[in-house]
């Protein structure tokens, strides 16, 4: 009886370090509290298992034993609180419209242009070579201008999030493959392959492009600061134009939720009726 009293000792024991540092846990902050609340059913289960134990040992002079079970009990009524009174976790604020009329002045600058440098029509992109939803909607755009030749120009404007490693260097490289002329070859390689700008890949993209492979990376390296300038222009013209993701369109400045050629179109051919 002695060496089964002691077992079940060492085991209460153990439940009760595993209820403590439940609790400490409740305590770290407000997301582990909002997370612990599904626990409230395991919670009474403990209890109940702790409450069968009580019904069997009564009788039972041993004190240690009942001593754990109430301090088990104990500590679950204290965690069970926390949670239940725990803060709750705060509503997200309501997201602001955007408004699709407002024009914004988006500067060409130094960015590459693909398709007629005076067409009437200018759909600014906002881009991540990196960026999945960039690679997706990229041919979207390339149709755009397929349809509308000489009517359409696409605008490239760099805007590599912080947690794609591979979207600034890409853009850069990018900006030296517009050295040789083939901006647009090298961006949809990239696009095309997450951003790889691994040796192997860069080598592919050039071989592929017909690109002066020595030149390019030539222009790569020597050339970085001039790259780092436009591409920390293009993200504060970002900010300043409200662009909170990528890829952000723009068409003749107002920023637009089409992606697709047929919602391209519907705003496309007013503004071209309007010029004619």
């Amino acid at each position: 009886m002695e060496n089964k009293s002691n077992i079940i000792v060492i085991l209460l024991a153990v439940l009760i370090a595993v209820v403590a540092a439940v609790g400490v846990q409740v305590t770290i902050s407000n997301a582990v509290i909002n997370a612990l609340r599904p626990l409230d059913a395991k919670i009474d289960e403990i209890n109940k298992k702790v409450s069968k134990i009580e019904s069997k040992l009564k009788g039972q002079s041993d004190g240690r034993i009942k001593e754990a079970l109430s301090d088990i009990k104990k500590d679950l009524g204290q965690i069970k609180s926390r949670i239940a009174n725990g803060p709750q976790r705060p509503s997200a604020p309501a997201q602001q419209e955007e408004d699709l009329n407002k024009v914004y002045n988006i500067e060409q600058g130094s960015s590459p242009v693909i398709g007629k440098k005076d067409a009437p029509v200018t759909i600014v992109e906002f881009s991540d070579f990196q960026c999945p939803f960039c690679a997706r909607f990229y041919p979207v755009a390339k149709d755009v201008l397929a349809a509308y030749p000489d009517k359409v120009r696409l605008i490239v404007k760099n805007f590599p999030l912080p947690f794609h490693p591979n979207a600034r260097p890409a853009a850069k490289l990018a900006l030296a493959a517009n050295e040789q002329g083939k901006y647009q070859g090298m961006m949809e390689s990239l696009l095309a392959n997450g951003g790889d700008v691994s040796d192997a890949k860069v080598k592919e993209y050039a071989k592929s492009l017909g690109l002066d492979y020595d030149k390019l990376m030539a222009d790569y390296k020597n050339k970085d600061a001039q790259w780092e300038k436009q591409i920390q222009d293009d993200m504060q013209l970002g900010s300043s134009v409200d662009v909170r993701g990528t890829p952000t369109f723009y068409l003749n400045g107002r920023k637009t939720n089409s992606r697709d050629i047929s919602s391209f179109k519907a705003q496309i051919d007013p503004i071209l009726a309007d010029k004619k």
